[in-house]
């Protein structure tokens, strides 16, 4: 996985652009890993893992080691190593006092 990369959920329609890279890890959404190419059976979602992704919004670590832009929605939720990628806030802009 590098940044510019594309990846597909295994279980829906998700795809992220990845943006950030961790040094190693495994990204997975839905509780299955995301691959470069799907292939023509979709897994089941995990439960635990249904939350759902939103076009547009950047997912990230609490540790900031990776960053995932959402190019495609889909049901399942995006983790790193189990863990899952919490939404990305917006920076606030400065103040035009």
């Amino acid at each position: 996985m590098k940044a510019g990369g594309k990846l597909k959920s295994a279980v829906d329609d998700t795809e992220v652009m990845v943006i950030k890279a961790p040094a190693a890890g495994a990204v997975s959404c839905g509780g299955l890993p995301m691959v470069d190419e799907r292939s023509g059976e979709k897994g089941a979602i995990d439960p635990a893992f249904s939350e759902g992704t939103k076009m547009g919004k950047r997912y990230t670590d609490a540790a900031g080691t990776i960053e995932l832009l959402c190019i495609k929605p889909g049901q399942g939720s995006l983790a790193l190593d189990g863990t899952p990628l919490l939404l990305k806030d917006a920076k606030p802009l400065p103040s035009s006092d």
